[in-house]
């Protein structure tokens, strides 16, 4: 038995499929009985009225509890009740009576006992005794003796837009509007003072007095009316800001403590005296439900409870929380009663209709357990014991497993069918590439099965751009191993780029029997077909790339036979593919060596299909059992070609926080124009507009090219992110087959050197890959103690490319001289150094003539920036060591030509506009122009010129070799 728990000591369900909330419930002597002990009345919005005698009984098993004979009455009202009170509301009769809320009525009724005629006994009827019919929807109401009367109570009922009526019992008194009311809130009547205290939407608890609401009426007759349309501004006795909302509003008078104002906040209560002084508050770290204050224990304090949305009832004395008490329920109601045999005891509602009466603390315990024998302490066994249990803990915790265990039970596996060939009729949507030929798609089943019922299953399908799925989200009730959950998917091209990557993550979450979130994941491999298709091969293209092996060649028919289209029954020495929408990549095999190229146009294009030649190569002589078989590239590293689709990227990059900060500017001139003119239309005297509304327009005008700019550019800096990604990954892949890396190594670069390529956080690509690439040269590829030492650059957006490009030039050079990634623990020394002369050797062993960096004399002027690393053999062609056009950064970019439509940055800050014409200057002439198809390329300002000629990567090779 918890001693924090309340006893319950009668309970019932008021009624079933019925709703309560505050005010529902009161507890009072309403039959006007002798004994004076309290009933409870309950009613619920359905219109049920229901009045409670509990009695209970103390027996073996507990409290006997709810009996039929509690309930005194019953019935049924024909509109939802929204509040119920006790007071003296009728005019001839001192006696207690029933006053009941209805949306659009307030009623008085009459409890009163009828003596039986027979053995049965008496029973209670209600009888109504007048009856208020209200023009405006009411929302509470509260009683009192209004302007000092003796002996009576008077109504007061809220409406909806905050208007109170008064009735002096049976008859109406009068209507008045509260200023500035929009939502109602809690009201309450003060007697001491004679007013009225609600808290108003303006989150203020307000006192008015009753003779000011009384006398303010501008109506020329003395008739008083509830449809009053006007009135006399009320003002406010005082007023006192709480700053939240208010729950419930309760006035104290108990003789040991002056009256106070109680308020009921969402987070707070606050204590005021009548004048509207605070006494104190108390912060909540709950959310309430309702509170009573019930007596004063001492001088000059008051308790009250308060119930919690935890099932909880805290009794609190002023700020000091004194106990606290788990509940059956939510209570949206509570009361304290005096009962027969108890007591106050608390009366709770939830707003079910779950009524409780219960009490504090606990009972007696009848059975007292006999005195121990005491006996004398073994001091030395005890340690011996301790001694043993830490050794036992220890040992338990290195076995222990961190993560936590999942049983077999809880597996559930996703597989995964693909289809082995496209779609026939396809089911790409909404694609944007523009191809001569229907833009394919391939369907997948995925079936989820669990070995036991798991619940609420989801699964996810993700693919990277620019591919696209026909559903990504399905959601099950449950799976089990009857019931597997099966779907299927149709993947295809959507956006008009490359694909850097073509894996698909299915991923399924769910509960396992215990209620345990689980998660299961799957992997699907999509087929290149998807996204290229066969076409004649092309003898000339720009960029070259020569993948060398050691086996003699093999006839391309047979590598890719599913992609053979109208190059079937060829000689197997040429193939061509093309992306949709996209160059075509010509694919050769030597006919004289071991080698394969592959040539296109576009440098990031041939990342795909040599990844898929490698791939494939490594598939068909291990089909063969061919154990020795290896590709390898021993041309120079197409450093050049990929710095040049990382500038484009970060241009695009540059350009799109040129075009945001524009933005702001303009959008922070709005507003200052908005200002000025709202002045000028408030100002009684009217003044000359001096052209402020044509500013506005113009401005406005600015501020949507300027918005659909940032559109453009950030459809251009997704496809760019795209070529930097596959571009990355082809450079990857050529500096593996270069090096023959390992795949610890190779796992090392491509966590340097990501391919993944995010520009939606505020950190970029090129300042993590600078970051990373750093750190590498510092530790494992240092050459000496004073790289280790290099502190490095702080993380931000830079002014150009240039330290990038370096370390990225500077990382390959140090791995072609024969520097690892991941050294052995045994050849690993304490400081992580490669000495030159161990590079030399390993330059010998491992490196050709062919394979070494091709070096130029770098004459740029080395900054003496954070982060340098020494000058970097470049090779040749490559642009990183040269010296930048300055930039100006304040310079704004051009909008499809048109610049001068902007207003120029003075010293970073927004210059005034120029005076404004409607006859000379078509306001936003090349503005807007961006509302229609805009080509990307001449929004986007040049980052530098790269000014020379593409350079082609023949590596030496005599181009009859791969005569087609």
């Amino acid at each position: 038995m918890s001693l924090f728990k309340a006893r319950e000591w009668w309970s019932t369900l008021a009624g079933e499929n019925e709703e309560y909330d505050h005010g529902c419930l009161c507890v009072a002597n309403i039959d006007n009985n002798s004994d004076g002990l309290d009933k409870v009345i309950v009613g619920s919005y359905h219109g049920s009225l229901r009045v409670f005698t509990p009695h209970s009984v103390k027996g073996e098993n507990g409290w006997s509890g709810f009996s039929a004979q509690d309930v005194m009455l019953e019935t049924h009202l024909q509109h939802p009740i929204l509040q119920v009170e006790a007071g003296k509301f009728v005019s001839a009769s001192e006696n207690t009576h029933l006053a009941v809320l209805h949306p659009r009525k307030l009623v008085v009724y009459s409890i009163t006992s009828v003596s039986g005629a027979v053995e049965h006994g008496s029973h209670y009827q209600l009888s109504m005794m007048y009856e208020q019919n209200l023009k405006r929807s009411s929302f509470n109401m509260c009683y009192g003796p209004f302007g000092g009367v003796k002996g009576r109570d008077f109504l007061c009922v809220q409406s909806m837009d905050g208007t109170l009526s008064v009735f002096e019992q049976e008859s109406f008194a009068f209507s008045r509007f509260l200023p500035g009311a929009l939502l109602p809130g809690p009201v309450a009547y003060v007697p001491r003072t004679d007013s009225f205290v609600t808290v108003s939407s303006s989150r203020q608890v307000e006192s008015y007095k009753y003779q000011v609401l009384a006398v303010a009426t501008d109506s020329k007759t003395k008739e008083e009316s509830q449809n009053i349309k006007s009135g006399k501004r009320v003002a406010a006795d005082w007023s006192y800001n709480i700053g939240e909302q208010a729950l419930d509003i309760f006035i104290t008078s108990f003789p040991q403590t002056p009256a106070s104002v109680f308020v009921l906040g969402d987070r707070n209560i606050f204590c005021l005296s009548e004048l509207g002084k605070l006494r104190f508050m108390k912060k909540l770290e709950y959310n309430p439900s309702c509170f009573m204050p019930y007596t004063s224990l001492s001088e000059g304090t008051i308790n009250y409870m308060v119930g919690a949305h935890t099932n909880t009832l805290m009794v609190y004395q002023d700020v000091t929380l004194k106990w606290a008490a788990q509940l059956q329920h939510i209570p949206v109601d509570v009361k304290v009663a005096n009962f027969q045999d108890l007591k106050g005891v608390i009366v709770t509602l939830d707003e079910e209709g779950h009524l409780d009466c219960s009490y504090l603390g606990t009972d007696p315990a009848m059975i007292v357990s006999g005195q121990s024998e005491a006996r004398e302490i073994n001091y030395a066994q005890q340690d011996e014991e301790m001694k043993q249990l830490q050794r036992n803990i220890k040992e338990q915790s290195h076995k222990a497993n961190v993560l936590p265990s999942r049983s077999s039970e809880d597996e559930v596996s996703i597989d995964i069918q693909m289809s082995s060939s496209l779609d026939e009729v396809s089911h790409a949507d909404e694609t944007q590439v523009e191809d001569e030929d229907p833009i394919p798609s391939i369907t997948a089943k995925i079936t989820v099965r669990a070995k036991l019922q798991v619940q609420n299953v989801r699964l996810s399908v993700h693919v990277p751009q620019p591919l696209a799925v026909s559903q990504p989200q399905f959601t099950f009730a449950s799976a089990d191993s009857n019931r597997p959950a099966e779907v299927f998917v149709s993947f295809f091209l959507r956006n008009n780029f490359l694909p850097a990557d073509l894996k698909a993550e299915v991923t399924a979450t769910y509960q396992n029997s215990a209620g345990a979130p689980r998660i299961a994941q799957g992997e699907i491999k999509l087929p290149v077909k998807l996204v290229v298709k066969p076409v004649a091969p092309v003898k000339m293209a720009v960029h070259k790339v020569t993948i060398e092996t050691n086996k003699p060649p093999v006839s391309l028919n047979d590598i890719f036979p599913d992609l053979l289209g109208e190059n079937a029954g060829g000689p197997g020495s040429a193939l061509g593919f093309q992306h949709f929408g996209g160059p075509v990549v010509t694919v050769l095999a030597s006919k004289t060596s071991q080698r394969y190229r592959l040539q296109c146009d576009e440098f990031e294009v041939l990342w795909l299909m040599t990844n898929e030649v490698v791939s494939r190569l490594n598939q068909h002589f291990r089909s063969r059992r061919v154990s020795d078989f290896q590709c390898s590239y021993a041309g120079t590293l197409p450093l050049p070609e990929y710095f040049e689709v990382l500038d484009a990227h970060f241009e695009i990059r540059l350009t799109d926080t040129r075009y945001k900060e524009l933005l702001t500017q303009r959008a922070v001139q709005f507003r200052a124009i908005q200002r000025r003119l709202l002045t000028r239309f408030k100002d009684k005297t009217p003044s000359p507009l001096a052209n402020l509304d044509t500013i506005l327009e113009g401005t406005y005008r600015q501020l949507l090219a300027l918005s659909d700019a940032v559109d453009d550019n950030k459809e251009a800096q997704a496809k760019a992110a795209g070529h930097l990604g596959c571009a990355t990954r082809l450079l990857n892949l050529l500096i593996r087959l270069w090096t023959n890396m390992t795949d610890r190594e190779f796992r090392i670069l491509e966590s340097s050197l990501a391919p993944s390529v995010d520009d939606n956080g505020e950190l970029g690509w090129e300042e993590s890959i600078d970051s990373a690439i750093t750190h590498l040269l510092r530790t494992c590829l240092a050459k000496n103690a004073k790289d280790q030492t290099v502190n490095p650059s702080p993380l931000g957006i830079p002014k150009d490319t240039t330290k990038v490009k370096k370390h990225i030039a500077l990382l390959c050079d140090r791995l072609g001289k024969g520097a690892k990634l991941a050294m052995d623990d045994s050849s690993e020394t304490d400081t992580g150094l490669v000495s030159e002369e161990t590079e030399k050797e390993a330059n010998k062993k491992k490196r050709k003539p062919s394979k070494s960096v091709d070096k130029e004399p770098n004459t740029a002027t080395t900054d003496e920036t954070p982060g340098d690393l020494g000058d970097a053999d470049v090779p040749i062609g490559s642009k990183f060591g040269e010296k930048k056009s300055p930039r100006r950064d304040d310079a704004p970019p051009t909008l499809n030509g048109h610049s001068n439509n902007l207003p120029s940055l003075r010293g970073g800050k927004l210059a005034p506009l120029a005076p404004l014409t409607l006859q000379n200057n078509k306001l936003g002439t090349g503005l807007n122009d961006l509302k229609k198809k805009k080509n990307l390329e001449s929004m986007v300002p040049d980052l530098d010129d790269m000014g020379s000629e593409p350079s082609s990567m023949v590596n030496g090779e005599d181009d009859a070799v791969f005569s087609m």
